[in-house]
């Protein structure tokens, strides 16, 4: 190789380096503006009740630092204490959404296709859905005790509804259209449901999942501070009760990151499974 066909050589394999180094670095900075602009203003909030805890601005016994919040929450976790509430907390909303999903998803199917069932069933569905769960816990304590099937129970029944009605909407959202053309290619009535109705039902669905462990959440922290002495929701009360601040938010904190897995898990599990429809929202 000539001196010459050396030097263009190099040349060419400094560029192209170049080059890749130009479009990791362009690719680099566009993930982090995108993790920016989408966590920025979180860690903003964060650092400023850092800043204004540790400054004195805000009351520290009522709103302790970020740092000491985090700190009281590995003790708890590191301790053990706060995982045994978090799998108590974890087997309570999972047994009642379980049960909910077990019951509102086939019944919202079926009353969603069949007009008479759902004529029968809508009145008695709607009065229900108007009433509170928390409204009906003291009948559901004097009915079941205050044990676990007490606290099981509110929470199936709040997390029911917002599934069984979005799945009922779901089926009556599905293209008529498209049923129609099914049929015309002699499609059976199974076929069709299993083909076009539950497809076109399941964005639906999703949606009704991700308000109900929503749900499961909000009613599980107030059925574990009434009656309870294990769990998340207790262990708010009672560090409140005790003045331990930065376990009480610790215990928060935990709720809040128990809800984002929780629907980023089902935003995940509706991506794979609805290609077609945008689960972002």
């Amino acid at each position: 190789m000539s001196l010459q066909e050396l030097d263009r050589s190099i040349i060419h394999e400094g560029g192209s380096v170049s080059a890749k180094t130009d479009e990791y670095l362009r690719r680099s900075g566009a993930a982090a503006g995108s993790w920016l602009s989408r966590y920025g203003l979180l860690i903003a909030f964060l650092a400023l009740w850092q800043a204004a805890s540790t400054a004195g601005w805000i009351n520290p016994a009522v709103f302790p630092s970020v740092a000491a919040i985090l700190s009281a929450l590995w003790t708890g976790i590191s301790g053990g204490a706060l995982l045994d509430d978090i799998a108590i907390s974890l087997q309570r909303s999972g047994t009642a959404f379980v049960g909910a999903v077990v019951l509102a998803i086939p019944l919202g199917l079926l009353m969603g296709q069949v007009r008479a069932i759902e004529n029968a069933l809508d009145p008695v569905l709607q009065l229900f859905r108007q009433t509170s769960a928390l409204a009906l816990y003291p009948v559901f304590i004097l009915l079941l005790g205050l044990g676990e099937a007490s606290k099981v129970f509110v929470i199936f029944w709040a997390t029911l509804f917002p599934l069984l009605l979005s799945t009922i909407s779901g089926v009556k959202e599905v293209d008529s259209k498209l049923i129609e053309m099914a049929r015309v290619y002699g499609a059976s009535r199974l076929t069709v449901f299993r083909r076009v109705v539950l497809p076109g039902a399941v964005p639906s669905i999703f949606v009704g999942l991700r308000l109900s462990a929503t749900t499961a959440l909000l009613l599980l922290i107030a059925s574990e501070m009434i009656g309870a002495n294990k769990g998340i929701g207790f262990q708010v009360m009672n560090a409140q009760y005790n003045f331990q601040i930065p376990l009480m938010f610790a215990a928060i904190f935990i709720l809040a990151g128990l809800g984002l897995v929780s629907n980023y898990a089902l935003v995940f599990a509706q991506r794979r499974l609805c290609r077609w429809s945008d689960a972002s929202n």
